[in-house]
């Protein structure tokens, strides 16, 4: 199933993506809210909702309310590791984005004010479904998660490895930095063992490849999490981007003007313009 919220920013309508048709999700909850994704997702049965028509030209929003949390798994994949310099780590390398970065799939990013280094990151996003603490085990993750979606990390290098006071969250954290979407896909309609991702900028292949070459498993990671922080329903847990990347070496910072797309298996096509920051933002 794929939970999607359509319209304006601040104005969204929950739904349901079913092939071609769009389901209203309004007689059963106001929002795609911590409260729906614990209780009512798991039982809900889309052939009782009715159609919502002429959305064709609805902005898509992010899937999920803004979370609590943004938690990030960085340096995941063993390749963009080596690209990066860096030796795997033997622990996961964990970092926090504000939630406030979180916004539509194709919203436009703004480029912090004087950046040269601004960067794009593919990332399987992973829904948290039910309040998460001391997993006995990795096998014991997936009743945990209500869904996934497709992420970009976006980042400011300069800020995050060069100003960084030892932590990278000064170059995760600008307005608009974590597009999500265009929708959830379930937990039982996705192996997050096997994900392809890829990135563009401006049509130019930059990132392509699969979850199959993370360090840490989507279950590996929540476990570990789980022993030191509490995951609540409706945080978001960005996973880590393969290579191909611009902190490689082999490809230009973005600008504005700049188009990133973005897409995963059955996770859907995210497409964003790099603005310019004005008025103070």
């Amino acid at each position: 199933m794929r939970i999607a919220r359509l319209g304006p920013s601040g104005q969204e309508i929950p739904v349901v993506i079913d092939g071609d048709r769009v389901l209203d999700l309004r007689d059963v909850t106001t929002d795609v809210t911590p409260e729906f994704l614990e209780h009512q997702l798991s039982a809900l049965d889309p052939s009782t909702l009715p159609e919502l028509r002429d959305t064709a030209g609805l902005r898509h929003g992010p899937p999920i309310t803004r979370p609590t949390a943004v938690v990030c798994v960085g340096m995941n994949y063993a390749r963009h590791a080596a690209e990066s310099g860096a030796e795997p780590p033997t622990e996961p390398v964990v970092f926090f984005k504000h939630p406030n970065t979180v916004v539509g799939p194709d919203d436009p990013v703004t480029i912090p004010r004087g950046s040269t280094m601004t960067d794009w990151e593919v990332e399987l996003g992973v829904v948290i479904g039910r309040q998460t603490s001391y997993l006995d085990s990795p096998a014991d993750a997936a009743a945990r998660i209500a869904g996934y979606v497709l992420a970009n990390d976006v980042s400011e290098r300069e800020l995050q490895l060069h100003r960084s006071g030892g932590q990278w969250s000064k170059g995760k954290s600008a307005p608009t930095f974590t597009p999500v979407g265009p929708w959830l896909v379930t937990a039982d309609e996705l192996d997050p063992a096997a994900v392809r991702l890829r990135s563009r900028v401006n049509g130019e292949p930059r990132q392509d490849s699969s979850t199959a070459d993370l360090i840490f498993s989507v279950p590996d990671i929540m476990y570990r999490l789980s022993q030191f922080m509490t995951l609540e329903p409706g945080d978001l847990i960005l996973t880590g981007t393969p290579e191909g990347v611009a902190l490689s070496g082999r490809f230009p910072y973005l600008s504005a003007g700049d188009v990133v797309e973005l897409d995963g298996d059955e996770l859907g096509r995210q497409r964003q313009t790099m603005v310019e920051a004005k008025d103070g933002r």
